[in-house]
């Protein structure tokens, strides 16, 4: 199989209505749900080519390789979200609004796509080389992006920022908060249900409620230990 064909899917994202897209979208689907079922080292290409209806041939025309494949799933998942984001903050300019259609923005696509979103979570590093160097480069690119997003909230609410030598003294330790923020969103996929739970809209309000009290309640708890500290001392909230 020549390079080029290995490459061909990547190049094509967005998928377009083409039958070529059409049909590599029911392999990313078919494949999707092979991994999260099998995971990446117990799924096969004769797993997917049952699933699929698709021969074997007419599979390795679009990847030559199960590890290919994994690629492009995490791949156009990335670069789905990330578009979808960048696309909505371009018309906000309020520093919570924006945090929020982060949160939105995720949670949106971790409700509605379940499985690749465990593909994700499970097999993080299972590519090496030049596919995974890319991938991690665009993963470090939405943290980044997060991390700004935070950071811009905190100033505009004069909200104390700290690193992480002086963690615990009061303040937002930016990068605690963006990754307590990730662990909430991106383990959604182990526990939601919607037949009970909120749909993808009044989740993500309740997880960016959750997440902003949180910075915001950092940002001044010391403060509060320390009266409540004071108090006790003198002798206040006794019964």
């Amino acid at each position: 199989m020549s390079a080029s064909s290995t490459t061909r899917a990547p190049e094509r994202t967005p998928m377009r209505d083409t039958r070529f897209d059409r049909r590599l979208a029911h392999i990313l689907d078919c494949a999707t749900e092979i991994f999260a079922e099998k995971g990446y080292e117990g799924a096969s290409m004769r797993d997917l080519s049952r699933l699929s209806g698709i021969s074997l041939a007419g599979l390795y025309y679009y990847f030559e390789s199960k590890e290919k494949l994994l690629y492009f799933i995490q791949h156009h998942t990335f670069t789905t979200i990330l578009e979808r984001l960048r696309e909505e903050l371009a018309g906000e300019s309020d520093a919570e609004q924006r945090v929020r259609i982060f949160i939105r923005n995720h949670i949106d696509y971790a409700v509605a796509k379940q499985k690749a979103m465990k593909v994700l979570s499970h097999e993080d590093d299972v590519l090496k080389g030049a596919d995974g160097a890319e991938l991690a480069a665009i993963k470090r690119d939405y943290y980044r992006i997060c991390v700004g997003l935070v950071n811009d909230l905190a100033r505009a609410e004069k909200l104390k920022t700290v690193g992480a030598e002086t963690a615990g003294h009061g303040g937002i330790n930016t990068r605690t908060a963006v990754m307590g923020l990730f662990g909430m969103m991106n383990w959604l996929y182990t526990w939601y249900n919607p037949q009970v739970d909120s749909d993808a809209e009044a989740l993500a309000r309740e997880i960016g409620d959750i997440f902003l009290d949180g910075l915001r309640g950092g940002a001044t708890a010391p403060a509060r230990t320390a009266a409540n500290t004071n108090g006790r001392a003198n002798g206040k909230g006794k019964k």
